[in-house]
């Protein structure tokens, strides 16, 4: 059998099963475990499956995003310790963008007591969040309000992130994959989360561990505009490393 149709075949099986050991599969098909790791390293570089150890398990996709009320409780303590985090990288006197979402509110909540900030969001939870900070300067960028979230979006958002230029932007995601980068289901969102991006000289992506290696179908990002992405101490060491070899600061919290 060629090497060609070997992988297509081990993409084919795992699909089916989900799961597979490298034991499994070199038996399966004949060859050494040697030969089924080089396999599944350029079957994952394809992005078709991912690697674990030991073994390959297919793709996780993500094809929407629950509401806002539906995602608050999920990963709470994780949530929280990485808004603490990125709150730390904030200094008096930067502007900065947040992001909406149930991660980057967790920001906003560890900034009320800093001093001379901007913050602008297009959150309606996060700008209330800051609403009694006497330090910190929020605008929000107007735009359509999605109410099941308090998010702004649609073109007022966009025009008004093209005329930004900030220090850093806080970007929250529903997936973010080691080869394809920054990812969402939602056609919609995509164009104000570039603009985020575009406005900043550094780029911080917080993401808990279930949006760790996940794909979707719009591409936000590559990873190489992203400086640092802040994540949980519940994703294994096999999932950060291909982050950190395409150049990102990975910091686990």
């Amino acid at each position: 059998m060629l090497a060609a149709e070997r992988k297509l075949r081990i993409v084919e099986y795992v699909r089916q099963y989900r799961t597979a050991s490298v034991s499994v599969l070199a038996k399966e098909f004949g060859v050494h475990e040697a030969t089924i790791r080089r396999d599944l390293a350029e079957v994952e570089q394809e992005g078709l499956l991912k690697r674990t150890h030991g073994g390959v398990i297919v793709e996780k996709l993500t094809h929407n995003e629950p509401s806002f009320n539906e995602r608050t409780n999920v990963q709470l303590e994780q949530k929280m310790r990485i808004g603490k985090m990125a709150a730390s990288l904030v200094e008096d006197g930067d502007h900065i963008i947040i992001d909406s979402g149930t991660t980057t509110l967790h920001i906003a909540k560890n900034l009320v007591n800093r001093s001379n900030l901007t913050v602008v969001t297009n959150d309606i939870n996060v700008a209330a969040e800051l609403r009694d900070a006497p330090g910190v300067k929020v605008t929000v960028t107007g735009g359509e309000l999605y109410p099941s979230s308090f998010m702004l979006n649609g073109m007022f958002t966009d025009h008004v992130l093209r005329s930004l230029h900030v220090s850093k932007a806080f970007i929250g995601t529903p997936a973010i994959h080691p080869k394809h980068g920054l990812m969402h289901p939602e056609a919609q969102l995509v164009l104000a989360k570039q603009g985020m991006i575009a406005a900043a000289q550094e780029v911080i992506v917080v993401a808990d561990d279930t949006k760790i290696g996940k794909l979707s179908l719009y591409k936000v990002a590559p990873n190489s505009s992203i400086h640092t992405l802040i994540t949980g101490r519940e994703v294994p060491e096999y999932d950060i490393k291909p982050f950190q070899d395409t150049g990102v600061n990975v910091i686990t919290v």
